[in-house]
C-alpha cells in the first residue's frame, strides 16, 4: 500500500519536467516519459493487487477465527441462551454479521490505509512545490474532520437500530415457515404479510436514514474541495501577475493543480469510508458482545472426581425444588423420588405438573434451586458434565435430525461410525427395512431434520439413536404423542427393545402406552400426588383415573374416527 500511495504524487511530478523543459525547450527525450508512465503504473498495478489480496486472506482467517469462536460458544453455551434468543438471531449473528463486518472491515482497511498513505504522499509533494498554498488545504482538514465525526455517531446508531429490525424481520420468517400448516388453515397469510410489510418498510427507512448520513459526507468533502481549489488559484494568479520571475511556472503550476485534483478522489473515499467502517464494526460487535455475554455451562465437579464409566442407573432425588422464576409457583415443590436401577416409571399428569422439569433435571438440563439429585448415591453437581450426560439417552416427541447420513445421525457423536452396531440398533427399532430401500443405504443423507421420513419413521431413527449410545438411563418424553396407531405400534415395539435393561423414566399423555410401567408416578402442581402401578392406582380413585378417563376418552374418539 505505501509503494501503490509513492506512486501517485509521481504523476502530476512528471507533469512539471514536461511543461517546462519537454514542450517548450525540447530538453527531454521522447521516449523517457512514455516509459516511465509504463513502469510506474505496472509498479502501481502489482502493488495495489498484492495489498488488496494480503487484507483480504488475513481478515478471512480472522473472520473464521471469530465465527468458529462464536459457534463454539453456542454448543457449549447454559442452556438459557436459547430462551433468549430466537433461532434466527443467533444465525444471523454468527453467519452474515461477522461476514458482513469482516467483508466491510477489509474494504474500508485497504481505502483507508491506501487512500490515506495517498493523501499524505500528495500533501509532502505540495509542501514540496509550495507550502504556502498546501497550508490552504490543510487548514480546510479540521473543518471535514468536524463534519464527519457527526455523521458517523449518527450512522452508527441507524445502523445499530437496522440490526433489531433485520433480526425482527427473520423471526417473523422462522415463524412463518416453523407454522406453515397453521397459517394456511387459519387463512393467516394476509395477517402475516401486513406484519411482514409493517417491519419491511421499517427497515426500509433505516436504510434511507443511513444512506442520507453517508451520502452526505461526498458533497461536503467536494464543496470544501472547490472551496480550496478556488482560492488556491486566485492566490496563485495572483502571484504570478504581481511578480512574473519569482512566480510559479506553467508546469509548476500544472503539477500543483494536478495534485490537488488528484487529491479530490481519496479524500472522496476516505470521507465516504465512515459508512463501511461503521456498519462493518456494528457488525462485528454485536458478534463479540454475545461472545462476551454466553456463558458456559457450570461444571462445578471436582477436577479430582472419579466417576464409573458407566452408572448402574439408580436415581434419587431428595427434597428438590425448582424455581424458574421468583414470583412464580416452582415448577417442582419438595419432590422426594427414589428410582432403582433397571426399573420403568411412568411420570403422568395434567399440563405444567412438572414431569418434563423432573426429566431434564437429569441430565442438568435444569438445575435445582434446592434439594439433591443423585445418581448411584453421588450428587449429580459432582459428576463431570460429560460423564454425567453420558450416562443418559433421551427421545423426545420433537425429533431432530442433522442433514448427514442416516448412519452419522445414529452414531451421534462417535468418533468412529461402527457401521454394523448402527445397522444393528436399526434392526432393533424396527427401521432397518426401510434403510435399505433408500438410495445409498445407511449412506443416504436424510435432508432437513429429516423429513422425507414420516413421523414414526423419525421415531424410530431417534430410537435407533438412543440403542447406539447404550447410555444405561432412558428418558422418553411423550415419544408417541403426536403418532397416529399404526406408527405408535411400531415405535412402541422398538421402545421396548431399548428399555431392556436399563432405568427408564417415561413421560407419556397417552396412558394406554404405559401400562407395562413397574411404578406410575402422578403429579400436579410440582408435586408427587400418587403412585403405584396402574391396577392400585385405579383403585385409589384419585388423579390417575380421572387422568385415565380423559385419556381414554380421548382414544376412543380417535378410534371412531378412524
Amino acid at each position: 500500500m505505501l509503494t501503490s500511495a509513492l506512486t501517485e504524487p509521481a504523476i502530476p511530478a512528471l507533469l512539471k519536467p514536461l511543461l517546462d523543459r519537454g514542450f517548450t525547450q525540447g530538453a527531454l527525450p521522447i521516449w523517457i516519459v512514455p516509459v516511465v508512465i509504463i513502469v510506474l503504473f505496472t509498479v502501481r498495478g502489482i502493488a495495489q493487487f498484492a495489498s488488496k489480496y494480503a487484507l483480504s486472506r488475513v481478515a478471512a482467517d480472522g473472520m473464521v477465527a471469530v465465527r468458529q469462536q462464536l459457534f463454539d460458544r453456542l454448543l457449549h453455551a447454559d442452556l438459557s441462551l436459547f430462551g433468549q434468543q430466537s433461532a434466527s438471531q443467533l444465525a444471523n449473528t454468527i453467519v452474515y454479521e461477522v461476514q458482513i463486518g469482516s467483508s466491510q472491515l477489509v474494504q474500508a482497511f485497504l481505502n483507508l490505509a491506501r487512500d490515506g498513505l495517498t493523501v499524505v504522499a500528495l500533501l509532502a509533494y505540495l509542501i514540496y512545490l509550495n507550502w504556502k498554498l498546501t497550508l490552504i488545504v490543510l487548514v480546510l482538514v479540521p473543518v471535514v474532520a468536524v463534519v464527519l465525526k457527526v455523521l458517523s455517531r449518527r450512522l452508527y446508531k441507524v445502523t445499530r437500530e437496522s440490526q433489531t429490525a433485520t433480526d425482527e424481520l427473520a423471526y417473523v420468517v422462522e415463524e412463518n415457515v416453523l407454522a406453515h400448516r397453521m397459517v394456511r388453515l387459519h387463512a393467516a397469510q394476509a395477517q402475516q404479510a401486513a406484519r411482514f410489510e409493517v417491519l419491511s418498510r421499517q427497515l426500509r427507512n433505516l436504510a434511507l436514514k443511513a444512506t442520507r448520513a453517508s451520502a452526505a459526507s461526498m458533497p461536503i468533502a467536494q464543496i470544501i474541495t472547490a472551496l480550496a481549489l478556488s482560492i488556491i488559484i486566485a492566490i496563485a494568479l495572483s502571484e504570478g501577475q504581481g511578480n512574473p520571475t519569482d512566480g510559479v511556472t506553467v508546469g509548476g503550476f500544472v503539477a500543483f493543480i494536478g495534485a490537488i485534483l488528484m487529491l479530490v478522489g481519496p479524500t472522496r473515499r476516505l470521507a465516504d469510508i465512515i459508512n463501511p467502517i461503521t456498519r462493518g464494526v456494528a457488525a462485528l460487535e454485536r458478534g463479540i458482545e454475545l461472545m462476551d455475554s454466553v456463558h458456559r455451562e457450570v461444571d462445578a465437579a471436582p477436577s479430582h472426581a472419579r466417576t464409573p464409566e458407566r452408572a448402574r442407573g439408580d436415581v434419587t432425588l431428595k427434597r428438590v425444588d425448582v424455581h424458574y422464576n421468583d414470583d412464580t409457583a416452582p415448577a417442582l415443590d419438595a419432590v422426594d423420588l427414589h428410582v432403582s436401577a433397571g426399573e420403568t416409571v411412568a411420570l403422568v399428569g395434567p399440563s405444567g405438573a412438572g414431569k418434563t422439569t423432573l426429566v431434564n433435571l437429569l441430565p442438568r438440563f435444569v438445575q435445582a434451586s434446592s434439594g439433591q439429585v443423585l445418581l448411584d448415591g453421588t450428587d449429580i453437581a459432582d459428576w463431570p458434565l460429560a460423564a454425567l450426560r453420558n450416562q443418559f439417552a433421551l427421545v423426545s416427541q420433537e425429533v431432530t435430525m442433522f442433514d448427514d447420513s442416516v448412519a452419522a445421525n445414529v452414531a451421534l457423536g462417535a468418533r468412529e461410525i461402527d457401521r454394523a452396531r448402527v445397522q444393528r440398533c436399526l434392526e432393533q427399532a424396527n427401521l432397518a427395512e426401510h434403510v435399505a430401500a433408500l438410495p445409498h443405504g445407511i449412506d443416504t443423507h436424510v435432508g432437513h431434520n429429516a423429513t422425507t421420513f414420516s413421523g414414526g419413521q423419525r421415531q424410530r431413527l431417534a430410537i435407533a439413536r438412543a440403542l447406539y449410545k447404550d447410555a444405561p438411563i432412558l428418558l422418553l418424553d411423550e415419544a408417541t404423542s403426536a403418532l397416529d396407531t399404526q406408527s405408535e405400534h411400531w415405535v412402541q415395539e422398538a421402545l421396548e427393545q431399548a428399555m431392556k435393561g436399563r432405568t427408564t423414566l417415561v413421560i407419556a399423555h397417552r396412558l394406554s402406552t404405559i401400562n407395562h410401567a413397574d411404578r406410575i408416578i402422578v403429579m400436579d402442581h410440582g408435586r408427587i400426588v400418587e403412585q403405584g402401578t396402574h391396577v392400585e392406582l385405579m383403585k385409589l380413585g384419585g388423579l390417575y383415573v380421572r387422568l385415565h378417563g380423559s385419556a381414554a376418552a380421548v382414544a376412543a374418539s380417535a378410534t371412531a374416527a378412524e
